[in-house]
């Protein structure tokens, strides 16, 4: 069984005040003008995993205007282990909840009845912007591997801001602090482990593909000093920074100031020194990458959120894309401004057309 959805629900998200949809395993072309509400539907989506989602918003954020009564997404999921119910809302003013198959279950849980990736147009300055924008999205595609990715990171950063509030405070107390490194080495060994499989994975994938996209050559790297590998070295390297820590009022080495480096392979250019649209052909080479490798190791490719991607392509380009993501049998849930862009699709894609009204949106299903 593929995985995609089935139905998708939304309830005072954003600019749906309602909205009811069906679906089957096919692309999902939506378009309408700009503002109409197409890229908070794959927004929805993209909060089928864990984290913030595409636009990482805090709850409260994205509640209907000017009600902001609450909000609901409800989704009926088809994954290789059978049908899920998922159902996430957030009250107004309360933290967001999740519950699968009517139980209630942590965020990290979707990551294991659900593979998501995205790639969107604020992406775009990837290979340019500061490190952390390169480190998410390194850790989107490490999930996506690793589930419990999700749980190593969370350990990490909790102990990681108990010990940086204890730096701040100046406090000389050895056993605290020896407390929070380990708990910071183990979960911060594994998170270095996790990262670096999953580079090879995408190497593995990228090499022998036969793709107009070009592949990128990706390491990690550190933007201060090498970052230990092991759990022991982690802890006596953080042992021995407390001093300089402490000066600075943070943590300055581990896996929190791990960099991701890609270069453009044919040319063996760095990514940051690419045009601007060899470096969006390398994002797609890279989410495209990633759907294969995940499609090879569960039998079931990922669900795939293109924001406005074909926008940026030439016609030859676009139809190379949609290619490779019917080739892969995955359920793309894309965006554009008019059903022109989808053209190459056929009747290989269903449409979904968005407009805006008063204020709100609305969906329509045009024959498929």
């Amino acid at each position: 069984m593929s995985l995609h959805l089935s139905s998708l629900a939304l309830s005072h998200f954003r600019s749906h005040r309602r909205a009811e949809i069906a679906v089957d395993a096919r692309p999902v072309a939506i378009y309408g003008p700009n503002g109409a509400g197409k890229t908070n539907l794959i927004e929805a989506v993209s909060l089928l995993s864990p984290g913030r989602g595409m636009r990482r918003a805090a709850a409260q954020e994205i509640a209907r205007r000017p009600e902001a009564l609450g909000w609901r997404i409800g989704a009926e999921l088809h994954a290789p282990d059978g049908v899920h119910e998922i159902d996430i809302r957030a009250e107004a003013g309360a933290a967001r909840q999740v519950s699968i198959d009517g139980k209630p279950a942590p965020q990290t849980a979707l990551a294991r009845i659900a593979r998501v990736l995205w790639l969107v147009p604020s992406m775009d300055r990837l290979w340019i912007e500061a490190p952390e924008g390169r480190r998410r999205f390194l850790d989107r595609m490490t999930l996506s591997f690793f589930p419990d990715h999700a749980d190593a990171s969370l350990t990490y950063e909790k102990a990681m801001r108990e010990r940086n509030r204890l730096l701040k405070d100046q406090v000389r107390n050895a056993h605290w602090y020896a407390a929070l490194e380990g708990q910071m080495a183990q979960a911060g060994a594994q998170l270095q482990s996790n990262r670096q499989a999953a580079l090879a994975r995408l190497a593995q994938a990228q090499e022998g593909a036969e793709t107009q996209f070009p592949a990128a050559e990706l390491e990690l790297v550190s933007t201060e000093a090498d970052i230990p590998e092991t759990a022991e070295d982690l802890r006596g390297a953080l042992s021995e920074s407390r001093f300089r820590d402490m000066a600075a009022g943070r943590t300055l080495i581990g896996p929190h100031r791990a960099d991701l480096h890609g270069v453009f392979a044919a040319k063996g250019v760095p990514a940051s020194d690419c045009s601007t649209g060899e470096q969006k052909a390398l994002l797609i080479s890279l989410i495209l990458a990633n759907a294969r490798a995940l499609t090879a190791d569960l039998g079931a490719p990922p669900i795939l959120l293109l924001d406005e991607v074909a926008a940026h392509l030439d016609a030859g380009r676009r139809a190379a894309l949609y290619d490779e993501i019917c080739a892969l049998g995955a359920q793309a849930w894309m965006t554009g401004t008019g059903p022109e862009l989808f053209g190459e699709l056929g009747a290989r894609a269903q449409r979904l057309e968005v407009r805006e009204e008063g204020g709100q949106s609305f969906v329509e299903n045009p024959l498929n």
